[in-house]
């Protein structure tokens, strides 16, 4: 009977259940978009992608539809490869380096004319400015039925020469930017190109 009993004491023994605490499984982390807007454009906020749009980093930026804008471009501006976010796309060499000229278009105004133009400035390493401050630095251009709004900007990060033209409720933006001496170099070229948009 006592051996009975030790092997039944045994056998409880045997079957303690012992209790753990897990950790809990750390929630999925998404991957990183494949990148932040181009510094062409301002930050949009959208959507699924749809027919005229085109998904980047998360976000949806619609590029403007419908009848473009033309130009002709200096010999000198070597045309690049488009990009899904461009409607233009020029090299411009010289002895300071290489710069690039973008052309783009949006939607309405994309924020409006002073955060665009603000924007530029921080992309050349210009603090930001009121308003009414960044407005008065702008010049106007008349040419062919447009008004474009000219701006240039040399920072510590680098030389831009920017105009904005609002065409059939879309914003135009043409940028050129690089090396400062290639910039100062190609402003002529530049305001001349302005000169040769046009409308259809």
């Amino acid at each position: 009977m006592l051996v009975i009993s030790l092997l039944l004491i045994t056998g409880c023994r045997d079957r303690e259940i012992a209790s753990y605490r897990a950790p809990k499984e750390a929630p999925p982390v998404a991957p990183p978009g494949p990148g932040s807007l181009p510094a062409d454009h301002p930050p949009i906020a959208g959507g699924g992608t749809v027919p005229g749009q085109t998904a980047m980093a998360g976000t949806t930026v619609p590029t403007a539809e419908g009848a473009g804008l033309t130009w002709t471009a200096p010999a000198a501006f070597e045309a690049k490869p488009l990009s899904a976010m461009r409607k233009g796309s020029y090299r411009v060499k010289a002895a300071g380096g290489e710069a690039d000229l973008s052309i783009t278009a949006f939607p309405g105004a994309t924020g409006g004319l002073e955060a665009n133009l603000n924007r530029w400035r921080g992309q050349v390493g210009l603090a930001p400015l009121a308003p009414a401050e960044v407005a008065a630095e702008a010049r106007s251009i008349e040419a062919n039925g447009l008004t474009f709004t000219v701006v240039d900007y040399q920072g510590s990060a680098g030389h831009l020469l920017g105009a904005i033209v609002p065409y059939q409720g879309n914003s135009w933006f043409f940028k050129l930017s690089g090396p400062d001496a290639t910039v100062v170099a190609a402003k002529p070229a530049f305001l001349e190109f302005l000169r040769s948009v046009k409308t259809p």
